[in-house]
């Protein structure tokens, strides 16, 4: 089994990549909102409980984890993730890193009788 972590810098993308992970095979996702060092190190500490807004939007990502069976689906993911948010490896998309993983329980087999 692998782990997949996708952080998903459009959050506005997310309907569209899980479907289009759906049709990867991907039946299910822990989803997270997070920021990175970068955004914060670049924005201003909100003061949103002294008083009302002023209009400003805090700017986050969206953190994705999977749980899949073999690398044909991590590689199957990545290729619905980079149709939806377009090459990886430019500014602004995200990012996608799998690891295979030794020990993991309380996920439903998906192969009969595993």
């Amino acid at each position: 089994m692998f782990m997949i972590m996708l952080v998903l810098d459009n959050p506005d993308l997310l309907d569209q990549l899980l479907a289009s992970w759906e049709n990867a095979g991907i039946r299910g996702a822990t989803i997270v909102e997070s920021t990175g060092i970068q955004r914060l190190k670049h924005q201003n500490v909100p003061m949103r409980y002294l008083f009302q807004s002023s209009g400003a939007v805090e700017e986050g990502h969206l953190t994705l984890f999977v749980i899949v069976e073999n690398e044909q689906i991590v590689r199957a993911c990545l290729q619905a993730t980079e149709k939806i948010v377009t090459d990886l490896d430019g500014p602004n998309t995200g990012v996608f890193a799998a690891w295979p993983l030794s020990i993991v329980r309380g996920v439903p087999s998906r192969v009969p009788g595993g």
